[in-house]
């Protein structure tokens, strides 16, 4: 990609610091007492939420001042062509609920994702990966898996609601049928498990930005592959196919159509 390893290293180095101050902060209001509202989308975001972006927005303009920032909750700051990608809380409504599995993502893009941080500190996980530098889960190497047929599979699923509602039920059911296992885990974690080798396959329907630009780089890294439905580039609002590399082209095959139908 052209990017020398020493400079990602510093890159990812940053992002750890981060993802270090962000889990403190979440863990101070995690199954406590906090305020959550919501926005116009329905989505709802947490005083931990604010929290969080607000002080990696300060941190990387302290370090990095001609970087911009895109956030979920404060929107684009854009400076020059170095962008930090930042989901304060990745699962929202399991961190209110009290359910453990959320986290930080803290990604940073040139051009495309290059670092990626995943910190679930409820789960005690750490995910990380900058390009050309593989990536690990609590400091360790990790890689995806070997299945090579759906049959063999192990497939995950966010918004089952939504995958059955669209064009693609027909598909999605055929895939979740015939794999040797289904599951829905949602959010960043059914991307992680397939990055670590413990699942095969991730279906989304449709992701934000800030909610995949950590993930991609840890899942390439790790030998993964993710695209949309159609093996398209991932886009603000596109379907994401999360796979171990070995069952991609066929997943697409099977799942292509316009996504705009």
């Amino acid at each position: 990609m052209g990017y020398r390893a020493p400079v990602l290293e510093a890159e990812l180095a940053f992002a750890h610091e981060l993802a270090d101050a962000a889990g403190e902060i979440a863990m101070s209001f995690f199954r406590g007492t906090f305020e959550v509202r919501h926005k116009a989308d329905r989505t709802p975001v947490t005083e931990a939420d604010l929290a969080i972006e607000a002080m990696i927005r300060d941190r990387v303009h302290e370090r990095f001042p001609d970087d911009g920032v895109l956030g979920e909750e404060g929107g684009l700051d854009a400076r020059g062509a170095r962008r930090w990608v930042v989901d304060p809380i990745d699962g929202t409504r399991n961190f209110a609920d009290g359910v453990q599995i959320w986290a930080i993502l803290i990604a940073l893009a040139i051009d495309r994702p290059v670092v990626g941080v995943v910190n679930a500190p409820a789960l005690g996980e750490r995910y990380a990966a900058a390009a050309g530098l593989g990536a690990t889960l609590n400091a360790e190497a990790i890689e995806v898996s070997r299945a090579d047929r759906v049959g063999r599979s192990f497939v995950c699923f966010g918004e089952i609601d939504e995958l059955l509602a669209g064009p693609r039920a027909a598909p999605v059911l055929e895939i979740l049928r015939e794999a040797r296992r289904s599951r829905g885990f949602g959010d960043f974690w059914g991307h992680m498990l397939v990055a670590r080798g413990s699942v095969d396959v991730m279906l989304e329907p449709a992701l934000a930005t800030w909610d995949v630009a950590a993930l991609q780089v840890v899942v390439e890294e790790a030998g993964g592959r993710m695209t949309t439905f159609d093996g398209g580039p991932l886009e603000h609002g596109s379907s994401v196919l999360t796979t171990n590399a070995l069952l991609h082209d066929e997943l697409v095959a099977r799942l292509s159509i316009d996504d705009a139908v």
